[in-house]
């Protein structure tokens, strides 16, 4: 009785010591539900940029979109829409990465998917840094190369 009742102790503290904490678990539960992208601003940068977001369409095509998340499996949903977009639905993955970030600002992880949620790129994905996260507005941003200094996208969210 005594060595069930420390294996199932240990089994407790292994599995509660190796799930995500509990700000990400709480981030997972905001992230659920429909979100629309409202705004592709670029902070850092004056000027108009021809920017192609998550290697699929124009900034531009983006802004509109509706997405949605599904926090129970990580799996979601966006539709881009507009003149010169090619419209439609898109299926990913997504999980919050806390690892060596600070406290409160989480990397997120996105994976394009086909509809049955199987990878289109390998182990390709996109590594976002979230940068707000409220039960009403959501911040993404993505630094890249510009002539060979950071260039900042910022994606703004509204919730449905």
């Amino acid at each position: 009785m005594k060595k069930l009742l420390v294996l199932v102790s240990i089994t407790l503290l292994l599995v509660t010591a190796c799930g995500p904490s509990k700000t990400a678990r709480e981030a997972r539960k905001t992230f659920n539900g429909d979100w629309t992208l409202t705004s592709v601003t670029y902070p850092n940068s004056s000027g108009e940029f021809n920017v192609t977001l998550l290697n699929d369409a124009s900034a531009d095509c983006f802004e509109g979109s509706t997405w949605d998340f599904i926090s129970n499996n990580n799996h979601g949903t966006y539709r881009v829409q507009g003149i010169n977009c090619d419209g439609g639905e898109r299926n990913f993955m997504w999980s919050i990465d806390e690892e060596n970030t600070p406290e409160g600002i989480y990397d997120f992880l996105l994976k394009p998917t086909d509809e049955n949620y199987k990878s289109t790129t390998g182990n390709q994905g996109f590594r976002l840094n979230l940068r707000s996260l409220s039960d009403t507005q959501m911040v993404w941003e993505q630094t890249v190369s510009l002539d060979g200094s950071p260039f900042v996208i910022r994606m703004n969210f509204s919730k449905n």
